[in-house]
């Protein structure tokens, strides 16, 4: 059984990842807005719900601490953090939780870019509208259709699956080469 588990977990993702090559515009353009955004004196914005919450912060981690090589530290953030979530969930809603952090944090110029395996997160919603209000590039991490999210950002990245690992698994490689491109383009 585990066998034929992974089997199928593997087919789906090469099956997958031969489609994602098509993503490399809108890669390239998140790329240069973020290095944009740097070059600027900006930051990174980065929010995510559950399993793209661990991916926000893991994404944020690689620029802002390192990749794979030692260059300067970038500024990036993840909008993960326990005691701003829950007051502002406590306080405003669940729904607020990333907009409220977008509206303190968020600066004309800084780039914003949100994970949803659905695209239906109220929270993200919000937060990319509270982005487009103050002038942050926005840019979304999709998957299954791109749901209320598709659209709404300046860039988007739609990986095509329906399937929640496929689309964490896909949005991982995806951010992990932007990580690699970042680390030759930065001192």
């Amino acid at each position: 059984m585990l066998e034929s588990l992974l089997a199928r977990s593997l087919s789906e993702l090469a099956n997958l990842l031969v489609g994602l090559p098509a993503l490399a515009p809108a890669m390239k353009q998140l790329a240069d807005a973020m290095l944009g955004c740097w070059r600027a004196g900006g930051k990174v914005l980065i929010a995510g719900n559950g399993g793209s919450a661990a991916d926000a912060m893991h994404f944020a981690e690689e620029l802002t601490v390192r990749f794979q090589k030692d260059r300067r530290a970038l500024a990036a953030i993840a909008l993960c953090d326990a005691a701003a979530i829950t007051c502002a969930g406590n306080d405003f809603g669940f729904e607020n939780i990333f907009c409220r952090q977008v509206e303190a944090l968020g600066a004309r110029g800084d780039v914003l870019i949100v994970l949803s395996t659905s695209g239906n997160s109220v929270n993200l919603v919000r937060a990319v509208e509270a982005g487009r209000a103050r002038g942050l590039a926005t840019a979304a991490f999709l998957g299954k259709g791109g749901g209320r999210l598709k659209g709404m950002c300046d860039i988007e990245l739609l990986v095509p699956s329906g399937s929640t690992a496929r689309i964490q698994e896909a949005h991982q490689l995806l951010f992990h080469v932007l990580c690699e491109w970042v680390d030759a383009q930065v001192d």
